[in-house]
């Protein structure tokens, strides 16, 4: 197959799934309207085409005392090959570290981090995130409630 074509089919599978993943094959297959076999392929071809990069549990943070959320703005002082890796390795690294985002607009990075409260936090920025070298200025602002978190992407 040269190039997978997103019909309605396919759409409706990867909706489905983003609600939930556990679906058995003929749970999937009948919510989809489709017989089990072909659903079983399609969704085979979904991973195997790269739609689907992976199945997970979302979990929820407060019941595991990660009770604060902050969004950091980063600057770099430099946008040098080597300044920027480093950075870019450490985001993927540190595992408080939700998202990471290059962009555009008056900070270089925006950095989404989750941990247990205020002093979790003065901890990894002082102890990580302001030693990494060619970070010049770091904004946060810490969120105050949820109003939406999703993960089901817009299709």
């Amino acid at each position: 197959m040269d190039k997978f074509h997103l019909d309605a089919a396919s759409l409706r599978i990867l909706r489905e799934l983003q609600q939930d993943a556990r679906l058995s094959v003929n749970e999937l297959a009948e919510r989809v309207g489709m017989s089990a076999s072909p659903c079983w392929r399609r969704q085979k071809e979904l991973e195997e085409n790269g739609f689907i990069r992976r199945y997970a549990a979302l979990l929820e943070r407060r019941k595991l005392d990660l009770g604060l959320v902050c969004v950091l703005h980063v600057s770099l002082t430099r946008h040098e090959a080597g300044v920027v890796d480093t950075f870019e390795a450490q985001m993927k690294a540190c595992r408080e570290v939700m998202e990471c985002y290059e962009v555009t607009g008056t900070s270089d990075y925006i950095v989404k981090v989750m941990v247990a409260d205020m002093d979790a936090y003065h901890d990894l920025l002082h102890n990580v995130l302001l030693k990494l070298p060619g970070v010049s200025q770091l904004n946060t602002s810490v969120a105050l409630r949820e109003v939406k978190y999703e993960t089901a992407l817009p299709l």
